[in-house]
């Protein structure tokens, strides 16, 4: 592979910074877009990373919605990672808030990459949500045979963006065959824990862990939460460049965890948070559950609750090469980072 210039978007996230990190590590070229680059929660931590010999990064301003900002972004790359995108299940204008940023980003950014003419390899992120149905059985397995073709702006925005998105990935890169198209790979994490590199990344996915972190939560509700360490998602982005089949979709989800083992995960390694210890019976987090997160609804609290759902992620372990961070690991990962930036 030709060591050229990668450009990765939304780098001051959650996944987009670790994915810098990754390729910074690697000695490689980076070329990282933020909304804001005068703003030092988007931008500290990215210029902190340590750069191996070789590697280089550049901090740009991009607008997803501003063609003129994402072609200058993506002019002169040979490497495309696309992580930006609202990391959001809930908003006041889902369309707006959710689908919009992903969609009309994603957009914008394939035709970018046309008129670049230099991209090679392209990896765009995705998500579980992408796959999971709204509606799915009390323990099934789901792979990247799945679509999640049911999800609506009211109920299910998040899923909906992520849908759009891909599809619009799929269909940009099958135009005329595939024929000077670069390589492409959608990538697919669950619920993402590790450690944070800024402020910022404390919102999203690490949201509800940090609020227990912070006491906020003082009952349990009977849940499990598939998990995914952020550094394992960088790394299978980076590795999707020369590895995986080209049109590949690979889901990294190393295991799961109910949420009562996660906060007890927590009391015996960091007693002095507090954890809660109790878990509210199914009846009553079905009645009160928007009392322990808002966004949840009657008709989620009955698809979740109480019930599993597992993720095939063996195509990335045998095409990507990749192997897993212990989910508990992840969790006790995070903490660190957790208590720091919440000072």
């Amino acid at each position: 592979m030709a060591e050229g210039l990668v450009t990765v978007t939304g780098a001051s996230g959650y996944i987009g910074s670790h994915v810098v990190a990754n390729l910074l590590a690697r000695g490689r070229d980076v070329r990282a877009t933020v909304r804001d680059a005068s703003d030092p929660i988007r931008v500290d931590h990215l210029k902190e990373l340590d750069i191996a010999e070789g590697g280089s990064l550049e901090i740009v301003e991009m607008d997803l919605f501003d063609t003129s900002s994402v072609n200058a972004a993506i002019a002169g790359c040979t490497d495309l990672i696309h992580t930006a995108a609202a990391v959001r299940i809930s908003a006041k204008d889902n369309q707006k808030q959710i689908v919009d940023p992903s969609v009309t980003g994603t957009r914008n950014v394939v035709t970018a990459i046309d008129a670049a003419g230099t991209v090679e390899r392209f990896v765009h992120t995705s998500s579980t949500a992408a796959i999971r149905p709204m509606k799915w059985k009390d323990g099934e397995t789901l792979t990247t045979e799945t679509w999640a073709d049911d999800a609506t702006l009211e109920h299910n925005p998040y899923g909906l963006a992520k849908v759009m998105a891909e599809r619009i990935v799929r269909e940009w890169h099958s135009e005329n065959g595939g024929e000077g198209k670069p390589r492409m790979v959608t990538i697919h994490p669950s619920v993402v824990f590790g450690p944070p590199l800024s402020k910022i990344h404390l919102r999203g996915s690490l949201s509800f862990l940090n609020a227990l972190v912070q006491r906020k939560i003082p009952l349990l509700i009977p849940i499990q939460i598939n998990i995914v360490d952020v550094r394992d998602v960088a790394e299978a982005h980076v590795r999707a460049l020369t590895m995986g089949q080209n049109t590949g979709r690979y889901l990294t989800v190393s295991g799961d965890m109910q949420l009562s083992d996660i906060s007890r995960t927590l009391r015996e390694e960091y007693p002095e948070l507090k954890a809660p210890r109790f878990t509210v019976p199914y009846l009553i987090a079905l009645l009160f559950g928007p009392l322990f997160d808002k966004r949840i609804t009657r008709s989620w609290a009955r698809q979740h609750l109480r019930r599993k759902v597992y993720w095939d992620a063996t195509p990335a372990e045998q095409e990507l090469g990749m192997s897993w961070k212990a989910a508990r690991d992840s969790v006790l990962d995070s903490v660190p980072g957790l208590i720091e930036k919440n000072r």
